[in-house]
This record gives C-alpha cells, sequence and structure tokens, in this order.
C-alpha cells in the first residue's frame, strides 16, 4: 500500500513552495516548545541508548534536537523536498534522514531490521494523513519500536480543527501560514477524538501515559497571540 499519488503531490508541493528559512511552516515550532517538552514525557519510559526515529520530520527542527538526547536520530518524512531542507538545516551532522512513505510496510520493515529496535516521535501525522492509511501509519510506529523501544505521538484533536476553521473565516481570511496548509490541500485535525488512541491499540501498542496538551504553532492572530492547537499524547510501548 501506498499513499495516493494527490496526497504525495499536496506533500511535495508545500515543501517545494517552502524556503530554508525557520519558522516558515506553521507547525515549525522552536523544540523548547515541542521536542523538549515531548521528551520529557517520553523518557521516563525510554532507553536514551536506542536510537530515535521523528515520523514526518519535514525540515528536521525536532530531529535536531532529538540528536542531543538519544544515541542516534533519523529523521524521515514522506517528502523529498522536505528531506533536503532538513538536510540542509543540519549542517554539525548531528542526525540522518531520509525518505519513507509509511504506509509502504516494506519500505518501513526495511527500516526496521536496517536499526533494529527504535524509539519514536511523531507529531501531528496521522490526524492529516488519508483516513484508509492511518491505520498503516499507526502499524509502522509498533512496527518500528520492535519489543524494547517507546513511543511518543501527540495528534491533534477535533477542537483544533474548530480553531482552525474559526481562524480561517475572520475577518482579511487565513493568516500567510495557514492559508499556504489550505492552498496545498491539506487537511489538519481531521481524526475523530478517539479514532488515534483506536489505532494505536489496534496496532499492537499499549498506551502507557497519555494526556492533553497543546502545540504551538509559528502563526499568529491579528492581535499577536500565538496560535496553540489543541492536541492529545501518547507514550507507548508493544502491547504484551
Amino acid at each position: 500500500m501506498d499513499v495516493s499519488p494527490q496526497y504525495r503531490k499536496a506533500w511535495e508541493g508545500f515543501w517545494s513552495a517552502t524556503s530554508d528559512a525557520p519558522g516558515e511552516a506553521i507547525w515549525d515550532s522552536d523544540p523548547s516548545l515541542t521536542a523538549v517538552p515531548h521528551s520529557e514525557l517520553l523518557l521516563p519510559y525510554a532507553d536514551t541508548a536506542l536510537p530515535v526515529v521523528d515520523l514526518g520530520c519535514g525540515n528536521g527542527t525536532q530531529t535536531r534536537y532529538l540528536a542531543t538526547v538519544f544515541a542516534r536520530a533519523l529523521g524521515v518524512d514522506l517528502s523529498d523536498a522536505a528531506i533536503g531542507h532538513a538536510q540542509r538545516a543540519d549542517t554539525a551532522g548531528v542526525a540522518e534522514f531520509a525518505q519513507l512513505d509509511l504506509v509502504d510496510a516494506d519500505a518501513v520493515r526495511a527500516l526496521s531490521e536496517r536499526i533494529g529496535d527504535t524509539n519514536v516521535y511523531m507529531r501531528a501525522v496521522i490526524h492529516q494523513s488519508e483516513p484508509e492509511a492511518r491505520p498503516a501509519v499507526a502499524a509502522a510506529v509498533a512496527a518500528l519500536i520492535g519489543e524494547r523501544g517507546r513511543a511518543f505521538v501527540v495528534e491533534l484533536t477535533p477542537a483544533s480543527k474548530d480553531l482552525l476553521q474559526k481562524v480561517a473565516e475572520a475577518r482579511g481570511g487565513p493568516p500567510p501560514k495557514l492559508r499556504r496548509v489550505i492552498e496545498h490541500g491539506l487537511k489538519p485535525a481531521d481524526a475523530s477524538e478517539e479514532e488515534v488512541p483506536g489505532l494505536l491499540r489496534a496496532a499492537g501498542l499499549t498506551i502507557l501515559a497519555d494526556g492533553d496538551t497543546a502545540l504551538a504553532q509559528t502563526e499568529h492572530l491579528p492581535d499577536g497571540t500565538r496560535i496553540d492547537l489543541p492536541a492529545r499524547w501518547f507514550v507507548l510501548a508493544p502491547a504484551g
């Protein structure tokens, strides 16, 4: 199974039209607001001697931080253009980056065989995936952690969709960074409240801890308020 050509084209188009400037993508927030607190939630459960794979790494901002916490960090993304951004930004060569379609079970299996059991970091991937592809994305997390790895998964909730719609419909229309997401046909916060934990459990994952949070964006409202999107996080282990 692979993602649809339309989905692949949407992401390739978005990243191809994005510059290397930090924060140009609406979700490209500073690690102090994302990977740092997320790692603090994961670390009590994870072996940092194992690698970490950042699924849907985009331009690699969070991956580069994760490389300071875990023995080895690899960022993967569907988009070749995103991987290009990540490689150019990693001037110190602290992480590795590679193109990967999470829905391609054979490609995921090959990565697992190459690196062994690994920790996984996945921020806001399931919610914007095509509905028919979401079980495969969850299965990729399970396949990669193997027996010894742990995963941190955080996904937008439907409340984020409501907030984004309100922002988009405000006077003056959506702010520039949100407009780019919409224009490229990307669909944030498209999963229901219970869909994500259900998919994770169905993939053979046990939820060790979970909670509510907000994902900081790099876009602001006209009054200067940063857009923070409601989300839910999960720390996961293999079932059994």
